[in-house]
């Protein structure tokens, strides 16, 4: 294995970069990955496809490590420089630079999710977890939201991004009027719930940035906006909950629905 202890060296500097350039992500069309649960969460769903595996010098001989690496090539960091790359204050050891892994948009969206301005990278990434947890088949990001393939959002989504398609830098306003089913946006201020609504058909929730909301160009639009019920004297949930909130009551209704139907349909009975 080769092992790099000089900050200058152009290939961690490279990596350097990666972590802190969402330009750099794009032009390269390569990301940077913390820890063992998001390596082998790249690996199982893409094979390992273009990884570059790299390990702490002090935890080369870690059990997740070794695990992880599992016999395969990695470059060796001094100490100080892979705490440089690492997110979190206590790294178990191991990391990867991986190529943007874009899943393809599925043919039929029964269910899509329009984020316009999400900005907080943890935020996106519990949503797309949640998104892709809830059955969601797309998620729409706008231009102003937070880069889905910061270290930071990869975190928060665990490996999310491998398997949720994606499509970045969308233009909601332009997407939201051709767009098959019905659509909701998460509103505060709105009347009603999406307790009372039938949300098992061709469903999409347009979710606003934290404090701002939905940007003006498509409060224009005539999409539904939706409430979460809460307590007195709550004024909000965090953008993540609310999301998870909305798009855990469609999937509760799906469930319903499929346990409402007459077995000759093929579904069995419960």
């Amino acid at each position: 294995m080769k092992s790099i202890t000089s900050a200058s060296n152009p290939w961690f500097r490279n990596l350097l970069r990666l972590t802190e350039s969402a330009r750099a992500r794009r032009e390269q069309q390569r990301t940077l990955i913390d820890g063992a649960h998001l390596v082998e969460a790249y690996d199982l769903v893409h094979g390992g496809f273009g990884m570059e595996l790299v390990v702490k010098h002090s935890a080369q001989s870690h059990p997740e490590v070794l695990r992880v690496r599992a016999g395969r090539e990695a470059m060796v960091l001094a100490d100080g420089l892979f705490d440089k790359l690492a997110g979190v204050v206590t790294p178990v050891g191991i990391l990867a630079s991986i190529p943007l892994a874009a899943v393809a948009e599925p043919p039929r969206v029964d269910c899509a999710l329009l984020l316009d301005g999400v900005q907080d990278p943890g935020n996106l990434g519990s949503i797309l977890r949640t998104a892709l947890a809830a059955g969601v088949d797309v998620a729409y990001l706008s231009e102003a939201c937070a880069d889905a393939w910061s270290p930071r959002c990869l975190r928060g989504g665990m490996g999310a991004q491998f398997t949720l398609p994606l499509r970045q830098r969308a233009d909601l306003p332009a997407l939201a009027p051709g767009f098959a089913g019905r659509l909701f946006r998460l509103e505060p201020a709105a009347a009603q719930t999406p307790y009372a609504l039938d949300l098992t058909g061709s469903c999409g929730f347009v979710v606003g940035a934290e404090g701002a909301g939905v940007s003006e160009l498509l409060r224009r639009q005539s999409i539904q906006a939706l409430t979460i019920p809460m307590a007195p004297g709550v004024e909000s949930l965090n953008v993540a909950a609310a999301t998870a909130v909305v798009l855990f009551e469609r999937r509760r209704q799906l469930l319903a629905a499929d346990r409402l139907r007459p077995p000759e349909l093929g579904v069995p009975s419960p």
